[in-house]
This record gives structure tokens, C-alpha cells and sequence, in this order.
């Protein structure tokens, strides 16, 4: 899953999520026209809780600093 965050001034807005970055990109495109020309943007993926605690539990058992 896909988070799209728009930041606009102090403003901050997290719309979704979406099945594919395109998606998010897609309403990126439908969106961004009403913020100001300075507002910036990034798509994130979304991990649940159970998959961060997985791969940190991989990397210490591997002997990896997190």
C-alpha cells in the first residue's frame, strides 16, 4: 500500500492509500493543481507493524546495527 503526503505551507495533508505508487501518482496529478506552486509531495510505501519487526529481527540476528 501507498501513502501520498502533500505539504503546503504549514499544511500537511496524507491522502490514500493506494494499491500502486500510480495510482497515488494519478491523484497526485488531480490534486496538485489546487495546492500553492511551492508545495511539495512524496509517495510512500506503507509497512505494517509485523514486517518491521520481522526485518529488524532478521538484522539482529544477523548481526546487522539497525
Amino acid at each position: 500500500m501507498y501513502l501520498l503526503t502533500i505539504r503546503d505551507g504549514l499544511q500537511t495533508r496524507h491522502i490514500g492509500p493506494y494499491g500502486s505508487p500510480k495510482q497515488a501518482a494519478d491523484d497526485l496529478d488531480r490534486l496538485l493543481p489546487l495546492c500553492g506552486e511551492r508545495a511539495r509531495w512524496q509517495i510512500h510505501a506503507l509497512e505494517s507493524p509485523a514486517e518491521v519487526m520481522a526485518s529488524l529481527a532478521g538484522a539482529v540476528r544477523q548481526g546487522v546495527a539497525a
